[in-house]
């Protein structure tokens, strides 16, 4: 049996595909542009490079690049086409399109053939510009707290600008002028043009990478809106965004306002004021320098005269003029209050003195010495333990062994006999006299 016939390309076109039937090259170019022209018209956005006449053809070739990224199409178009513009067409004006794309099978191309060719208008540009700052804002790449403050004194200084242009000559030389051992890298790039943001990107991303860099200035003159475009561009934006070394942007002059400078760390008016604001003048930072020497000398004079007129003061006073007076008076009033103590301890002796004396007499008048001086004696029964003093006549019984004290001595003496003391009779009180009776 024989095999599917291949020699006829329809047949093998419609025959599944797999490495015992492939495709022709023919058969897969044909169907790349089925699928293309499919496409159909469409309006398409971008910049204008490499415009290509030749004298004698039907034919205008063209790139149109994506400002945005490094992406490109070729265009083709009549010549008549381009003549026809209301705005000549140059490298880098930005132009919307009409076109078909085509895929030429011959040569595996595609190319995007126009029928209308409209540039974009300085208003339609600046309305773009404004939707892109608001997207920005939204987004908070505006935001005044991610600005990053510039070192004071930078070691290396990162410079993107034109070649050999005045701005760049404007940066180095009032920089130099003002601290001659500043340090530049400079890279120079196209500042405007279909190019110009994606070599300041290489540049940007390159300067942030180098260690010895701590602050990068981007610098332009002056120019048109079209001119000034790459510096509004999204892409550059957010690049500067990411950036961890500072930047600056000094684009343009004082009315010229693209929207790297809101983006940017800081922004400067011009590019010499770029200069003067990252690299100190050190003429003025020394006079500063002299300036604060001297003005600590004369407060640290002042404040020496202050604290010796305070030492002075301090020495003056008598207590460190004459020490030994606080002693003198100290040791006088301590002599004082010894007299003082000694004379209230002597009254308060007398005064115990006295009440003891008082005490003592009375306590003799009390006594039992006294009494027995009297003629008195105290009888006290000892055959009893503990002996005691007798007081009645039933302490008194017969046999009991007492001891008699007197005045002068004592005598032992034992009972044999008791007599109770007889009851006082009573008397019967006279009547007395009447008071009207007589006087006998």
């Amino acid at each position: 049996m024989s095999g599917p016939d291949t020699s006829d390309p329809s047949r093998r076109s419609t025959s599944p595909n797999s490495a015992e039937h492939p495709w022709p090259v023919r058969t897969v170019n044909t169907k790349i542009a089925d699928w293309i022209h499919r496409l159909g018209q469409i309006w398409v956005e971008g910049q204008v490079t490499q415009i290509s006449r030749r004298p004698g053809t039907r034919t205008a070739f063209l790139t149109l690049r994506d400002p945005a990224a490094d992406i490109s199409i070729s265009v083709t178009c009549s010549p008549d086409l381009l003549a026809r513009t209301e705005v000549p067409l140059t490298d880098g004006s930005h132009v919307v399109v009409l076109g078909r794309p085509s895929y030429y099978t011959g040569r595996g191309t595609v190319s995007l053939r126009v029928s209308d060719i409209r540039p974009v208008g300085i208003g339609e540009l600046l309305l773009r510009i404004e939707r892109l700052r608001q997207l920005l804002t939204a987004e908070g790449l505006f935001d005044p707290r991610l600005k990053r403050p510039l070192p004071f004194l930078p070691r290396g200084v990162g410079l993107i600008s034109g070649r050999a242009s005045a701005a760049q000559h404007d940066v180095v030389s009032v920089a130099t002028e003002r601290w001659a051992a500043v340090r530049f890298d400079v890279r120079e790039a196209p500042v405007q043009g279909p190019t110009a943001v994606t070599r300041i990107l290489t540049h940007l991303a390159d300067l942030d990478a180098d260690p010895d860099v701590e602050v990068i200035i981007i610098a332009r003159g002056g120019g048109s809106v079209e001119d000034l475009l790459p510096f509004s561009d999204e892409a550059l934006l957010r690049a500067v965004a990411r950036c961890r070394t500072p930047v600056v942007s000094a684009i343009g002059h004082e009315p010229d306002n693209p929207l790297l400078d809101l983006v940017a760390d800081l922004r400067a008016a011009t590019p010499t004021d770029a200069a003067k604001r990252v690299v100190p003048d050190v003429e003025a930072e020394l006079a500063g320098v002299n300036d604060l020497r001297r003005r600590s000398a004369q407060a640290l004079r002042s404040w020496v005269r202050r604290e010796s007129g305070v030492v002075a003061g301090l020495r003056a006073r008598p207590v460190l003029s004459r020490p030994e007076v606080i002693v003198d008076s100290e040791a006088r009033r301590v002599v004082e209050l010894v007299r003082a103590l000694r004379r209230d301890v002597l009254r308060h002796i007398d005064a115990e003195e006295r009440t003891r004396d008082h005490l003592a007499a009375r306590l003799s008048t009390l006594g039992p010495a006294q009494t027995l001086a009297r003629g008195y004696a105290v009888v006290q029964r000892t055959d009893v333990d503990p002996p005691h003093v007798v007081g009645t006549l039933a302490d008194l019984p017969p046999g009991a062994a007492l001891r008699i004290r007197v005045a002068d001595g004592s005598a032992t003496a034992q009972v044999t006999d008791t007599t109770r003391k007889r009851a006082p009779r009573r008397t019967r009180k006279p009547p007395t006299a009447q008071k009207n009776g007589d006087d006998t």
